[in-house]
């Protein structure tokens, strides 16, 4: 059985790592270089780093913080914020990225996803999905949750995994950072659905939280930020728990 994952998301804005609340109201919680080397040390799986501001601002990812995260940490390490083309993707693949994480672009540009994964590998591509669940319809957002599209949420997950993509990243804008967990039952839905890994975002705030995500929700990975920034539950923690509930991580 393959072990299930447990990955610190880090939101960056100017090389910093900041978290809110549905994604507003920011807060700075540190160097993002330092807190993944400080996450790599504790036994984090991955990391998910995301340039929050790169799409609403038009910029692209840093790519100097790429290279000083490769220098630093030794766990695979994804990256997004602001990837639109194959030269943006090479870029950073060329920096010390391991994964690189679409959203708005491939919204805008589905044919964006057939192109990464035609030139490096679907293993290099993950999907992010932004969805907000409107009138019992999960739909998937751009800009950081501030745009609303007209692509649901298990057409769009379906059609990404069609053209390529090798795992999908899913935040449920409705739950993140309220630490009131995730939303199972859509969870194991995506689960039934695809046959790529799924990685589960936005909401977690306690262990069982996390239990129940990779459990019920079938998740083959929990991402979280506040808990772990915050110092909420640390990972070492975390994953004996989880052990304990027979839940298989790696120690």
């Amino acid at each position: 059985m393959v072990a299930k994952r447990i990955i610190p998301c880090l939101d960056v804005r100017d090389g910093r790592t900041v978290k809110g609340v549905n994604f507003v109201g920011l807060k700075d919680v540190g160097d993002a270089v330092e807190l993944g080397a400080k996450y790599a040390a504790e036994g984090a799986d991955e990391l998910v780093y995301l340039d929050i501001s790169a799409t609403v601002e038009g910029r692209r990812t840093f790519t100097s913080l790429v290279s000083e995260i490769a220098a630093r940490i030794n766990i695979p390490f994804t990256v997004g914020g602001g990837i639109s083309s194959l030269e943006d993707a090479a870029r950073l693949l060329d920096a010390g990225a391991d994964k690189i994480s679409i959203n708005s672009a491939a919204l805008k540009r589905p044919e964006l996803i057939s192109e990464i994964a035609s030139h490096y590998g679907s293993q290099f591509v993950v999907l992010a999905v932004d969805a907000l669940c409107r009138d019992g319809r999960w739909v998937a957002t751009t800009h950081g949750g501030r745009v609303l599209t007209d692509r649901e949420l298990f057409e769009w997950t379906h059609e990404g995994q069609e053209r390529g993509a090798g795992e999908l990243l899913f935040t449920s804008m409705d739950h993140d950072g309220t630490g009131k967990g995730y939303p199972c039952e859509t969870f194991a839905e995506l689960s039934e659905r695809l046959s790529i890994p799924i990685i589960a975002s936005g909401g977690a705030g306690s262990v069982k939280d996390i239990a129940d995500v990779l459990t019920v929700g079938k998740a083959d990975a929990a991402l979280a930020a506040s808990i772990f920034h915050y110092g909420e539950i640390p990972i070492p923690v975390l994953k004996r728990e989880l052990f304990n509930m027979n839940i298989n991580v790696r120690l």
